[in-house]
């Protein structure tokens, strides 16, 4: 069945799918600006470096420009966290050129921290508890209900963390040999070459994969649910009770006025 023989109900449903697939992707990964605050430290160390061969300026201008995407995303009160994380690998990547002397260790802490996300997809996904799962499942409300409640998705999850994992090791074999056989610069561009497609490729795929299994659980629109049926069923219970509002104005179950009726009774 092609897309024109669909009724326009499910055709609606398909294209709603499809586009909260893709806001909760731009909202984990961080959409365009997220891609400019990861390469553009390393792109401007690089830059530098192959100009003047100084790598006390290189990470100085580094660590400046990322220090100044948080403060601008803080004067606009965004979100932070893909900002802060470039400011952690930038740092970490100076103290370790700083230490050894040697300007391609500003890139190992980066390196290192690829490979161990590499084998992070890989290990949760022969676990049964694919890694892309536990970080795109709060985003799309349903949380851990794809792991027993929706196998669909729980498979989609799977391959969208198969083609993480391989991508990126596919990444740090090309990088890991020119970390020993390349120069700093050589090293430098090819890194930054290879810091946004190998990414998109992934999120393409991680589109792909999702923009075809079921739609995600809301567990937080059921808990609601719950709670307001929970709700109603107190309140039905109470009715047949005859715990209605006439029981917090003093009346008894057995129709009489309650205690304040009897007292009158007694002192007449």
């Amino acid at each position: 069945m092609t897309s024109l023989d669909k009724p326009a109900e499910e055709t609606a449903a398909d294209d709603g799918a499809r586009a909260v697939t893709e806001a909760a992707l731009f909202e984990a990964f961080g959409g365009v600006r997220g891609m400019v605050e990861t390469v553009l430290p390393g792109l401007l160390f690089v830059t530098i470096f192959t100009i003047n061969k100084d790598l006390h300026w290189s990470a100085i201008a580094a660590l400046v420009v990322s220090l100044a995407l948080v403060a601008v995303r803080l004067v606009m009160r965004d979100t932070v966290k893909h900002a802060f994380s470039g400011v952690f690998g930038v740092a970490f990547g100076v103290v370790f050129a700083m230490m050894t002397g040697n300007a391609k260790d500003f890139y190992l802490p980066g390196m290192l921290y690829t490979l161990g996300l590499a084998l992070a997809y890989i290990v949760t996904t022969l676990a049964g508890v694919p890694l892309i799962g536990l970080i795109l499942g709060p985003v799309f409300k349903e949380n851990l209900s794809w792991r027993t409640r929706n196998p669909g998705r729980k498979k989609a999850y799977a391959k969208a963390s198969w083609a993480w994992g391989l991508i990126l090791l596919a990444k740090c074999a090309i990088l890991f040999p020119l970390y020993w056989w390349a120069n700093t610069a050589q090293l430098g561009w090819v890194l930054v070459a290879l810091k946004i497609p190998p990414f998109l490729l992934a999120v393409w795929l991680t589109w792909v994969f999702l923009a075809k299994a079921p739609a995600p659980i809301d567990v937080f629109a059921e808990m609601e649910a719950e709670e307001k049926a929970e709700e109603e069923r107190k309140a039905a219970l109470a009715a047949e009770r005859g715990e209605g509002p006439d029981a917090a104005t003093g009346g008894g179950l057995d129709g009489s006025a309650g205690p304040a009726a009897g007292r009158h009774r007694r002192g007449a």
